[in-house]
């Protein structure tokens, strides 16, 4: 496959330091064997398609004090979703570093699974970043600690798997962190709206529904 100009540019612009961080992910390998493998896949299959953060959107929509976290949270996962698996992906055509032969056998050291698709950015970590950072702005800086663990732990074991070079991980951080601002932004334009017509009944609902309330037969 011919590359893109655009992914031709990114092997070559960030080789250094996308080699760098590689090397180190496959010389950790090396010294705990087969020990990571496990966990960075877990990390993977957690982070998948961004379904934690949907999840967790649909439960806090239940409440009137949590949901308009919800609509951020659900907002950028999917605005990060967008430009990452819909606009970017296919445009920059990237090979994964498992495809290149620079970094096929240390892929096939540490046992990772085959991955389809193309690498530039990182869908996992984009989820990561945009749902993480939405949770940052909507409910304080005491998010910011574990948004950086949790994204930092997502763009790890995506590198250490060999489905991505750094660049992508680091791209995908950025994205994540532009699509939970945008987010955050309508968020804010919608429950002001809201606010505005809390005389209605749409607006209402949306404002007091509680999901308890069904319980007590309310």
């Amino acid at each position: 496959m011919d590359l893109t100009s655009l992914a031709a540019w990114l092997d070559t612009a960030f080789a250094g330091f996308d080699y760098a961080i590689l090397a180190a992910m496959h010389g950790t390998a090396d010294a705990l064997g087969w020990l990571l493998t496990p966990l960075a896949r877990l990390i993977t299959l957690v982070g998948e398609k961004g379904i934690v953060f949907f999840a967790a959107a649909l439960v806090l929509a239940c409440f009137p004090r949590t949901r308009c976290t919800a609509v951020c949270l659900f907002g950028a996962v999917c605005c990060g979703a967008l430009i990452t698996n819909i606009l970017l992906k296919d445009a920059v055509a990237r090979l994964r570093p498992l495809e290149v032969e620079a970094f096929a056998a240390w892929w096939q050291a540490i046992g990772a699974p085959a991955e389809s698709g193309f690498s530039f950015p990182s869908g996992h970590v984009t989820a990561a970043s945009a749902g993480m950072c939405a949770l940052c702005f909507m409910r304080g800086r005491r998010w910011i600690a574990p948004a950086v663990g949790v994204i930092a732990a997502m763009a790890l074991s995506r590198c250490y798997l060999m489905a991505h070079y750094p660049s992508d991980v680091l791209a995908a951080a950025l994205i994540g962190i532009v699509s939970a601002a945008a987010a955050w932004a309508i968020t804010n334009g919608i429950y002001a709206v809201l606010i505005r017509t809390a005389g209605t009944r749409f607006s209402r609902f949306v404002l007091t529904f509680d999901v308890r309330s069904l319980r007590r037969g309310q």
